[in-house]
């Protein structure tokens, strides 16, 4: 659960594991920001607060004098910062893939209100079912598993080069998602934990 919280962990765990990602740099001094926005490539940039949530703390930016103002105003907060291509083919869409055990138990697409490009419900996005693809659903339960999270909320985006890994969440919120689909998530999970209590050598601690 630490790991997935600490996201600048996370996305170098997941990473390093040949899960595909947006590209993504990390700035912490400002004499790093140049070299880090040429990392990840040309504008336009989303810039992120490592701390952020709901899609609060995220900027796009349009050009590269642009991208840093933005990153020089939010180091006066001494915050710590992501910086993360834009994947314009995504069209202000993403994938909310709950994982349990070994599959995706329910997905949703959440799609941005017009003229935004992040899609949180609580900037106004709204979700509807989504049926996701194997891969997809490989890309996610992936991702949980490199976290060691046997529950686990994975959000993708769609590019031109396959599913693309965001974010995971430890703790993912379920009344959205359970509307969205109509599934019983709740119970999914509570399934998964008693077979998996049923199935654990009494002897042992349980690690859940």
């Amino acid at each position: 659960i630490s790991r997935s919280r600490d996201k600048l962990r996370a996305l170098q765990l997941i990473g390093n594991t040949g899960v595909e990602m947006p590209i993504t740099g990390y700035v912490h001094f400002s004499r790093d920001v140049e070299a880090v926005l040429k990392s990840v490539g040309e504008p336009p940039f989303v810039i992120k607060l490592l701390e952020g949530t709901q899609g609060r703390g995220v900027v796009l930016t349009e050009t590269m004098d642009a991208a840093i103002s933005v990153i020089e105003t939010m180091k006066k907060i001494d915050a710590n910062i992501l910086v993360q291509e834009f994947i314009s083919e995504s069209k202000g869409e993403d994938i909310r893939a709950i994982v349990v055990g070994d599959k995706v138990v329910a997905s949703m697409k959440r799609i941005a209100k017009p003229g935004e490009f992040r899609s949180n419900v609580h900037l106004g996005g709204r979700v509807e079912n989504y049926d996701i693809s194997p891969e997809e659903e490989e890309s996610a339960v992936k991702a949980a598993k490199i976290l060691k999270l046997d529950v686990a909320g994975v959000d993708l985006i769609q590019s031109n080069r396959g599913p693309l890994v965001l974010e995971v969440n430890s703790s993912p919120g379920l009344e959205g998602i359970e509307t969205a689909t109509d599934i019983d998530v709740a119970d999914e999970i509570i399934s998964f934990l008693e077979d998996k209590v049923e199935n654990t050598d009494k002897s042992k601690p349980i690690d859940i």
